[in-house]
């Protein structure tokens, strides 16, 4: 956060060709001007205190990544449910100055609580991304958010609600009116519930359907009151059909999305925020890092439908977004994505999703996910052409530089 009682710094990234994100062009050599926290200038030859040579690569805007979960720091679920505010603080810092240093200048967390984090990035005591958050997940009894272990004593009434860091459970139309309201009361940006099984919970099928019509109105309805919407984690169709015809704005997954889904949410304006990084993740490093077996028999059905997903739901034209979701120690492949999407949509077509579409899932439309004066000074400096290979963003060695708010937080 810049201190106001210090001068601006001004920081030019030269020599480089800047991604217009409103037509997916690129532009010959020049050079973009960021003066404290915000792009001064693009193309003029401003007096610069610090400058960085992009040595013909590519300025972009920082990347954007609507979906992850800081909360879930890492995939061994059991040491999850005994570590210390100290240790989820630890890991969660080490997640998010990683994040950031690999170009993810914002991100759209899906559920847990992230209050701390956030203050201690806002105050410069931690490195990390502009956090979105949902905070806690919506879920009912059973649910894939229901995340605490072992047997549970049977409630005296249909009112009580449980909660951890991740989520809150809540049955009922009045508990989950409740639940909406002390999130948003809480901070959140948005809501986040469950509406089908997941890969992560070990007792729900991934075909189930959680939560009723009228339980999912009251949630949209609570959103609505504020002026913000609902995410809703869904695999199966019906499930995605229940949600957007509630009012649901984005469905968080959707991999087994068939073309009446698809219909569904294009008829009412939907988004899809895939998230297929994180299923090659747990298929490929599920066993090392403790997830149980029963979650990762479900993982390899998701997994071997992600890519149609993409192609069912662009057929009938639906919006998507661009999300990884990846689980504590598999986050370093969170770049991954571009590699995986790149099998089966063109480049422009994921710019437009990460850019376009997510800038206006975390509500920052005109100042995130452009290179424009007056935009977040949030940019990244590729060394490949994005829109002549797109899957090279996954390589390792693919950014030269990153900046967010006018400071350089990477460069090598």
């Amino acid at each position: 956060m810049q201190n106001p009682s210090m001068p601006s710094v001004r920081l030019a990234i030269v020599n480089g060709h800047v991604l217009d994100t409103s037509d997916m062009t690129l532009s010959e050599l020049t050079s973009v001007v960021v003066e404290g926290e915000n792009i001064l200038a693009v193309g003029d030859a401003v007096r610069a205190d610090i400058v960085i040579d992009a040595r013909g690569g590519f300025i972009l805007p920082g990347f954007i990544d609507a979906h992850v979960h800081f909360r879930l720091a890492t995939l061994d679920f059991h040491a999850l449910e005994k570590w210390s505010e100290v240790e989820y603080g630890l890991a969660m810092g080490n997640l998010a100055r990683e994040t950031l240093h690999r170009g993810f200048t914002t991100v759209r967390d899906l559920g847990g609580d992230v209050e701390g984090l956030m203050r201690a990035i806002d105050r410069g005591t931690a490195d990390g991304p502009r956090i979105v958050r949902a905070g806690r997940m919506l879920s009912q009894t059973g649910g894939h958010g229901d995340a605490e272990s072992g047997p549970r004593p049977v409630p005296d009434c249909a009112c009580q609600m449980r909660h951890t860091a991740f989520g809150i459970v809540a049955d009922g139309v009045d508990a989950v009116r409740k639940a909406a309201r002390h999130n948003l009361r809480d901070g959140s940006d948005f809501l986040k519930i469950h509406v089908s099984g997941g890969v992560a919970s070990p007792s729900d099928p991934l075909e189930s359907i959680q939560y009723t019509p009228e339980e999912v109105a009251a949630v949209v309805q609570e959103a609505e009151h504020r002026q913000t919407y609902v995410a809703a984690h869904a695999y199966s169709p019906k499930s995605i059909i229940m949600a957007v015809e509630n009012g649901v704005h984005t469905i968080e997954h959707g991999n087994l999305i068939d073309d009446e889904a698809a219909i569904a949410m294009f008829a009412r304006g939907a988004i899809l925020v895939p998230t297929l990084s994180t299923y090659e993740a747990m298929d490929v490093f599920g066993e090392r890092y403790g997830l149980p077996r029963a979650n990762r028999e479900k993982n390899r059905k998701v997994l071997d439908a992600g890519l149609a997903s993409l192609e069912i739901a662009r057929r009938h034209g639906v919006t998507l977004g661009f999300g990884t979701d990846l689980i504590g120690e598999t986050q370093s492949r969170q770049r991954r994505e571009f590699a995986i999407r790149a099998e089966v949509e063109t480049a422009k077509q994921i710019l437009h999703s990460l850019y376009l579409v997510n800038a206006q899932l975390c509500r920052g439309g005109g100042r995130l996910g452009t290179v424009i004066a007056g935009a977040a000074g949030d940019l990244v400096v590729s060394r490949s052409n994005p829109l002549e290979d797109i899957a090279g963003l996954a390589n390792d060695n693919a950014l030269s530089a990153v900046v967010k708010a006018g400071k350089i937080v990477f460069q090598g």
